[in-house]
């Protein structure tokens, strides 16, 4: 009988801690999904809140890597299940133009972060100022989100916009490596074509030449760099840039068609000292 009392007993204290236990354990804290992140804007309508978001917070000419979230006001929670575009527009006093852009996904391990990348040819001035319209469907409602956006110049040439001999427009971005090395590097660029002031696509099956320079050494170049080719139709063209000292490297392009012609650029020779086409990386 006493062994019998002292089970009760004990069982009923088990009991009562982990219940006492379960109620007074505190709730996991949310997930900060934009940590590392820097917001750089809030566009807003009656019912949301867009918040933008990069590694530093703000965008510049050339490639820009762009995170956001939309934030329910009256729920005061972040949505989960949007389906989004974007639209960046430039108004200058006698024209608008846009700029090449990918589709907004969500971000892969996120629950409420979505992300994608424009790339600005040209930063704003006195004259010419860049906004951003968001549009987007939450369960089959339609929203739409519009405000003025900063664009800054690029301290380093980091985008090429030109018409090839072709007579086709053609917009060559610099992606990376974002922090150069001493090292062989794995390059990566964009490369889109204009088909009219609004709308841009990616061109598929050019290569990209690269000739790294540097000006203060005596033009001196590096070994082992592998031209830029496209990994798979649609996407980005990568290759690999040696870099064999700190300083200032012009990294000199020509853009091949996928017939092997030559559509821009020059080659280096003792006569022409730079290409027409390039990108600086100065580290």
């Amino acid at each position: 009988m006493k062994n019998f009392k002292f089970l009760s007993v004990l069982i009923l204290a088990i009991t009562f801690f982990s219940c006492s236990s379960d109620h007074d354990a505190a709730p996991e804290p949310p997930v900060d999904e934009t940590s590392g992140l820097v917001k750089i804007k809030e566009l807003s309508n009656d019912t949301h809140i867009i918040e933008l978001y990069s590694e530093t917070g703000i965008l510049t000419q050339g490639y820009n890597q762009i995170s956001l979230r939309i934030k329910d006001k009256a729920a005061n929670t972040f949505v989960t299940n949007a389906s989004l575009n974007w639209i960046p527009i430039m108004n200058m006093s006698e024209m608008q133009h846009s700029c090449p852009r990918s589709a907004i996904e969500k971000i892969s391990g996120k629950q409420t972060l979505y992300g994608g990348d424009i790339i600005f040819q040209m930063a704003q001035n006195d004259t010419a100022a860049w906004e951003l319209q968001i549009n987007y469907t939450i369960k089959d409602i339609k929203y739409s989100a519009k405000s003025d956006i900063a664009v800054t110049a690029s301290q380093k040439r980091t985008i090429n916009s030109f018409t090839g001999n072709d007579g086709v427009r053609y917009i060559l971005a610099y992606i990376s490596p974002k922090t150069p090395k001493v090292a062989l590097n794995n390059m990566t660029v964009a490369l889109y074509k204009m088909q009219d002031m609004m709308t841009f696509a990616a061109v598929d099956n050019f290569k990209v030449k690269i000739d790294p320079r540097m000006p203060s050494m005596g033009n001196h170049s590096s070994p082992n760099n592998t031209d830029l080719l496209q990994s798979s139709l649609g996407g980005t063209y990568n290759g690999k840039l040696s870099l064999t000292m700190t300083g200032y490297w012009k990294i000199n392009l020509q853009l091949l068609n996928a017939s092997g012609e030559v559509l821009k650029g020059e080659d280096f020779t003792t006569e022409n000292l730079q290409s027409s086409l390039f990108f600086e990386v100065e580290f």
